[in-house]
């Protein structure tokens, strides 16, 4: 805590920040990370961490728009930082931060002050990336207390160490992180996620809980069977899964090599967690990401925003039953109006349904779903067959132009090693997925790729296989 005491007085003493303003961090994933983002918390400062895949272009744009009054810059991102041209003092992680730390006050501050938190950017479904905020912030004592319920409403109780697998500067492996420390468990930082790498640090540190994606299930998964074997899974309690759709088949999989700890979540930047589904409850009721938790309702709606009767497929809505603007998104009124189909009522553009009991199941996102002679198809469904072929390491399925049907369905495949791309695998893979799912939801056709677009929370970037299918058309559907 001293250093991040020392973090709040550099933030207002030193770069003159104010409770309520907000800087930036172009930050790996390093120590210095929580570091800042506690620091700011005692300060009453939102800091923005940026996703350092982005262009300079994308970068400075959110720096700009963020109207951040720092930029804390990891070492590795120099050169990125430079190129950002930011209009704001410039910090670099390690020396430069711990010099100016050593002359920094440690005096601690009233916990009934304002607490910063992250301010974190997402880009939606359309336009430019918009910052999201959560009005009515908290004190220090209030937003330790939040985090605390929410870790226990997840599964975590802050025995520790928690493992960080992914990017820190998106909003759940730091979110996890933040949670699991504010209840008194030790975290560890891994730079990148390696499936070896992992079962090596939760046997030798016995780690307690931690954060995947489906895509890293995947890669644990694929590894050798002697290696998996010799896995002892016996020190974790609970491993969160969401950010992206798993297949039914890829889970049971995964709970049968490390019992039932895994806890899925659905949420977003905007609303945090709706729903959590423990395995227990995913195993009577396979495919569902859960019930929501107590502070929300989810249902499914038309496109009038009527709403369905259980198993009908539609737009999920959530309701935040005790505030009516959970979030609004940082100076964009009008963007804020429009995520809102009544108080407390918002969407996140996934397609899915509720059963009788409650059970929420997403389809896809609304800007995924393919159209084909007015059929709706869900690429989820699809990938989710793909990916069980052995000769298939990782799968996406989007629509293209078709002059009959509108769109037909298409599959880009990255092969597992040792696969060779050709017209009879192509055939094979077809043929095998034609006895698993209806005719009209196959693909028309397989491209075969050595690595498919993913950013590091495991989402596709489907953006840019579609792109290529539709340019030079005036429309994109």
């Amino acid at each position: 805590m001293d250093r991040a005491w020392r973090i709040a007085s550099l933030l207002s003493d030193e770069l003159h920040l104010e409770p309520g303003q907000h800087a930036a961090m172009l930050m790996g994933n390093r120590v210095e990370f929580v570091d800042l983002m506690f620091g700011a918390t005692l300060a009453g400062v939102d800091l923005v961490p940026i996703n350092w895949h982005l262009t300079p272009a994308e970068m400075a744009y959110i720096v700009g728009d963020a109207q951040s009054r720092a930029l804390f810059v990891d070492p590795d991102l120099l050169e990125t930082a430079r190129a950002i041209g930011a209009d704001c003092p410039m910090v670099t992680a390690g020396e430069e931060l711990d010099a100016a730390l050593e002359g920094a006050s440690d005096r601690t501050r009233p916990l009934d002050g304002r607490a910063g938190g992250p301010m974190l950017y997402t880009s939606g479904t359309t336009g430019r990336p918009k910052g999201v905020v959560r009005p009515g912030q908290p004190t220090i004592t209030e937003f330790i207390g939040m985090m605390a319920e929410a870790a226990h409403i997840l599964g975590m109780g802050g025995a520790g160490p928690h493992l960080v697998t992914g990017p820190l500067y998106h909003g759940s492996p730091f979110g996890f992180a933040s949670m699991e420390i504010n209840i008194g468990a030790s975290i560890l930082i891994m730079p990148q996620f390696d499936a070896s790498q992992t079962l090596r640090l939760i046997e030798e540190r016995e780690v307690r809980t931690t954060h995947l994606v489906p895509v890293m299930m995947s890669r644990l998964l694929r590894l050798p069977d002697e290696e998996r074997a010799a896995f002892d899974p016996s020190p974790l309690h609970c491993v969160l899964h969401g950010a992206a759709p798993v297949s039914i088949e890829l889970k049971r999989r995964m709970i049968d090599w490390w019992g039932p700890v895994l806890t899925e979540y659905w949420g977003s930047s905007e609303g945090g967690a709706f729903c959590v589904a423990t395995s227990e409850e995913w195993l009577e009721h396979p495919g569902t990401v859960g019930r929501p938790i107590d502070r929300y309702e989810v249902f499914a709606a038309d496109e009038e925003g009527r709403r369905l009767g259980p198993g009908e497929v539609g737009l999920l809505y959530c309701r935040n039953k005790l505030d009516d603007e959970p979030f609004r998104y940082w100076n964009a009124p009008e963007k804020t109006r429009g995520a809102y189909l009544g108080p407390g009522t918002f969407t996140n553009f996934d397609m899915g349904h509720v059963d009788a009991e409650g059970y929420v199941y997403l389809s896809d996102r609304a800007s995924d779903m393919i159209i084909s002679g007015g059929v709706n198809i869900y690429p989820a469904e699809i990938e989710a067959v793909l990916i069980e072929h052995p000769a298939v390491s990782d799968v996406a399925v989007f629509g293209v132009p078709h002059d009959e049907w509108g769109e037909s369905v298409k599959a880009a495949v990255e092969l597992a090693p040792g696969a060779s791309p050709g017209p009879e695998l192509e055939s094979e893979i077809l043929g095998w997925a034609r006895e698993r799912i209806a005719g009209y939801k196959l693909p028309r056709s397989i491209d075969f790729s050595t690595a498919l677009p993913r950013l590091p929370t495991g989402k596709l970037r489907k953006a840019e296989l579609r792109e290529p299918y539709w340019k030079d058309r005036e429309r994109r559907i």
